[in-house]
């Protein structure tokens, strides 16, 4: 029986899945986590073989020592993951450490975690890149924008999601930004007009996509964060073809294997400097799952399971598992405090069997998601921006 070991499977709730499928498989499933055992869900504890609580998972000496006990009991780990973007430095850390061969070791950190080392891979695959300059000096910065103009958008080289990304449109919020900066290494690039198209996947071990799908995101992120705006994105019903294009040739480009993996890239609204509307330009690599309950609703838009899907890659480099009817799945996430003029009891009313969830979301992933969600199966895009319209409608 091969080991796996699952780093912090309690965060984001739905992660038990991939637990669940593994074990199905024929995995040892061993987890590692912050939360007290009694505070798992009944769902990850029937997953689990075991599960070793740790004070903190920021603390890397306690995971070393956690995985150190697996071994000593288990014998070999094949297998460490967190499928999340906040440790997957410390799941490199990690596999060094044991040598773990079966995913991204500590030396490979560098061309997946920041955005300016991304770019020469994006290069290398033939895609289109932002200018950008490190933010080493105001001076440096001013040349850089004197090249390309305001705005310009300035966010961590090694950052998670849309935290700590603002906008620039003038000497005078430039100044304020230099001034007030967190002691990191941010980036500095040239503003897109464009919406986000992402490429997600699951990759074999030959670099090999056994499952793929996308998703739309027609406001920024950015934006939702930095004014505390609702959220809306959604599961495409069939993935772009130049996106599609664009994320197979990035998988090679930075040589992906056995990966669920998001890949995110803007489509120009607009013609503007670095392209003609409508080409796919790079943003940014995700070596994990699109975030919070993103996978449900590729399950929903798809008919599918990826769950099983990805537990079949890890198992068996392959599945049978397939796709079924196509939907777009919609998420809109309701910011609080705004009056709306429909409640949950409408929206369940009006939707019935297509709306797939309500709910509320994890704090750690409000910011950019909104307070509460809906997901909903949609057959066309004119439903899905109906059910928009219906649900974020305002009094």
């Amino acid at each position: 029986m091969k080991n796996f070991v699952f780093i912090s499977p309690n965060f984001p709730t739905n992660y038990w899945r991939f637990c669940s499928e593994l074990k199905k498989n024929g995995f040892n499933v061993l987890g590692i986590g912050d939360a007290p055992y009694d505070n798992l869900t009944p769902e990850l504890k029937g997953a689990l073989n075991e599960y070793y609580k740790v004070s903190s998972l920021e603390n890397y000496d306690e995971v070393y020592r956690a995985v150190a006990f697996f071994i000593y009991k288990h014998g070999k780990i094949d297998w460490l993951e967190s499928n999340n973007e906040y440790w997957l430095e410390r799941d490199a850390m990690l596999r060094t450490a044991f040598n773990i061969t079966s995913g991204f070791k500590t030396e490979d950190m560098t061309k997946v975690k920041y955005k300016s080392k991304m770019k020469p891979y994006y290069k290398k695959a033939g895609i289109k890149v932002a200018e950008y300059c490190l933010v080493t000096s105001l001076a440096v910065c001013k040349k850089f924008i004197k090249k390309v103009g305001y705005p310009v958008i300035v966010k961590p080289d090694n950052g998670v999601g849309a935290n700590a990304t603002y906008k620039i449109k003038n000497d005078e919020e430039l100044q304020k930004f230099y001034d007030e900066k967190p002691d990191t290494l941010y980036i500095m690039e040239e503003f897109i007009e464009a919406e986000v198209n992402s490429y997600d996947a699951i990759i074999d071990s030959n670099g090999e996509p056994i499952f793929e799908t996308g998703n739309v995101t027609p406001n920024s992120i950015m934006d939702v964060v930095n004014s505390n705006d609702n959220s809306i994105y959604y599961i495409v019903n069939k993935p772009f073809d130049d996106v599609k294009e664009a994320g197979r040739k990035t998988v090679k480009a930075f040589g992906v294997k056995n990966r669920f993996v998001h890949f995110e890239f803007f489509r120009l609204t607009k013609d503007q400097r670095l392209g003609k509307k409508g080409e796919v330009v790079a943003l940014e690599v995700n070596m994990r799952p699109c975030g919070g309950f993103s996978p449900d609703m590729m399950n929903y838009a798809n008919s599918t399971d990826v769950y099983k899907i990805w537990a079949d890659m890890i198992a068996y480099d392959s599945t049978l598992t397939t796709c079924g009817e196509r939907f777009y799945c919609a998420y809109a996430g309701r910011r609080d405090g705004k009056n709306f003029v429909y409640t949950d009891e409408d929206i369940k009313a009006k939707y019935g069997a297509n709306l797939k969830a309500i709910g509320r979301i994890p704090d750690a992933l409000s910011a950019a998601m909104g307070n509460t969600m809906y997901l909903v199966n949609c057959k066309t895009e004119e439903e899905m921006n109906e059910f928009y319209k219906y649900v974020l409608q305002t009094k």
